[in-house]
C-alpha cells in the first residue's frame, strides 16, 4: 500500500497542471476536453461521449490586464481570471466550452467568450420549487440542446446507455468523495486543508472513475493510520472557492482543521446523487432541481444557513470561515442572512475575501490569526 503522501502527492500534481492531465488524456484516449465553466454543469454528458470534462476555475494571477478589455474592475474576480487565460490562449486546445449562466457576471461572459473553442450556453431554471414538474421539463429540455450541440460539434453519438453509465460512475464517485470528507474530519489534523483541497481540486482534471480509484486508495490509507490528537480548532468553509493554497496554509498554521465544506468548488458538487431515471437527462434535470443550499441555485427559503449550522454541529465544528469571492454579488446578498442566523446559534463566523489577482495575504492572515486567538 502507497502512503497518504504519495497518493496525495499524485493528486496535486493533477490538481497543479491540468494541461498536462489533459494531454495525457487526449494521448491515452485519443479525445480531448470540453471545458466546464463555474458553477454547475451537467458533465456527465460530455463524460458520455467519451471527451474529458476541465473545470475552468482560473487561476492566481499576479497582474490582470487583457480582461480589463472586457471588464470594468468589479467584476467576479474568477471571470476576470479566466477571461485573462482565454485572451492568453491557455484554453485554446478545448473541443467546446459549456457555459450555464445563473448570475448577470456568467451572463456577460458567455456573450464576450472570445476563445477559439464554441460555447454552449444554457439556463438552469431558478423558479424550481412552485412549478417542480415545468421546472423538470425545462431543465430536461436545455440539457438536451448541450447534448444535440455537444454532438454536432464533436462528431459524436451520445447514447442513453453511455449517459447512463456516465451517471453511475459520477454518482459512484460522488460517495466517495463524501466518504473521504467525513474521514478527513475524523482524522482532524491528519490531512493538512491545503491537502484536502488538492484531492477535491483534481476531481475537476481527472476522467471520474479514475479520480474514484485513486480515492479510495487514499480512503484506505488515511483509515489504516491511528487517529491523532487534535488540538486545535474544527472549521467549516463556505463559499465559491477557497483558494490559493496560500490561504489554506494560513488556516494550517493557526491551527484550523476543514472538517466540512460548503463550497461550490468542491462539497456542493457532490453533496447529492443523481437519481435514477429511465430517461437520464430526466435524472440530471432533477438532480438540479433537488439540488439547494447555494446562491445560485434560487430558493425563497434560503436553506443555505440550516445546512451550515446542521454540518457545524454533525462535525462538532468551533466556527465557520465565509470565503467570500471578490465582487461575487449572489454571494454578497446573502452573506447578511447567514449572519442572522449564525447568531441565535451560538456559532463564530469570520468573512475573508478571495481575490485571484491578490498576491499578498498579509491582511487575511492577520485576520485568522486574531479569530484564531478569539477562539
Amino acid at each position: 500500500m502507497r502512503t497518504i503522501a504519495e497518493i496525495i502527492k499524485e493528486f496535486k500534481e493533477i490538481a497543479d497542471h491540468p494541461k498536462k492531465a489533459m494531454e495525457d488524456y487526449k494521448k491515452e484516449t485519443g479525445k480531448g476536453a470540453v471545458g466546464i465553466m463555474p458553477v454547475y454543469c451537467p458533465e456527465e454528458i460530455v463524460h458520455a461521449a467519451g471527451y474529458l470534462p476541465m473545470g475552468m476555475w482560473g487561476t492566481q494571477k499576479k497582474t490582470i490586464s487583457k480582461a480589463r478589455t472586457y471588464w470594468p474592475p468589479f467584476a467576479c474576480s474568477i471571470m476576470q481570471s479566466i477571461t485573462e487565460l482565454m485572451a492568453e490562449g491557455v484554453y485554446d486546445d478545448l473541443e467546446a466550452v459549456i457555459f450555464s449562466v445563473p448570475c448577470d457576471t456568467l451572463k456577460c461572459m458567455s456573450q464576450k467568450w472570445q476563445g477559439k473553442a464554441p460555447a454552449i450556453i444554457f439556463t438552469h431554471p431558478q423558479n424550481r420549487k412552485d412549478a417542480y414538474a415545468v421546472a423538470n421539463v425545462f431543465c430536461r429540455e436545455e440539457y438536451a440542446i448541450v447534448k444535440e450541440k455537444l454532438e454536432n460539434i464533436l462528431d459524436v453519438t451520445i447514447t442513453t446507455k453511455a449517459l447512463q453509465k456516465s451517471i453511475d460512475i459520477y454518482n459512484e464517485n460522488r460517495r466517495t468523495c463524501r466518504e473521504f470528507c467525513d474521514i478527513v474530519a475524523e482524522y482532524a489534523g491528519l490531512i493538512k486543508p491545503s491537502e484536502r483541497h488538492a484531492v477535491l481540486k483534481a476531481r475537476w482534471f481527472m476522467e471520474k472513475s479514475k479520480h474514484t480509484a485513486l480515492l479510495k486508495e487514499l480512503n484506505e490509507a488515511i483509515q489504516a493510520e491511528p487517529k491523532p490528537e487534535f488540538k486545535g480548532k474544527r472549521i467549516i468553509v463556505t463559499g465559491i472557492m477557497a483558494e490559493p493554497y496560500e490561504v489554506l496554509d494560513i488556516f494550517e498554521e493557526n491551527g484550523f482543521a476543514i472538517v466540512a465544506d460548503d463550497l461550490a468548488q468542491e462539497s456542493r458538487q457532490f453533496r447529492e446523487d443523481v437519481p435514477k431515471d429511465a430517461d437520464p437527462l430526466m435524472a440530471l434535470a432533477k438532480a438540479w432541481n433537488n439540488f439547494d443550499g447555494c446562491s445560485l441555485a434560487t430558493d425563497e427559503f434560503k436553506p443555505k444557513g440550516r445546512i451550515i449550522i446542521d454540518a457545524v454541529k454533525k462535525y462538532g465544528a468551533d466556527a465557520v470561515i465565509v470565503c467570500m469571492m471578490k465582487f461575487c454579488d449572489p454571494e454578497e446578498f446573502d452573506y447578511p442572512i447567514l449572519l442572522q442566523e449564525f447568531e441565535p446559534e451560538g456559532i463564530r463566523s469570520l468573512f475573508i475575501e478571495i481575490d485571484q489577482e491578490s498576491t499578498a495575504f498579509e491582511q487575511i492572515k492577520t485576520r485568522v490569526q486574531t479569530f484564531a486567538e478569539i477562539l
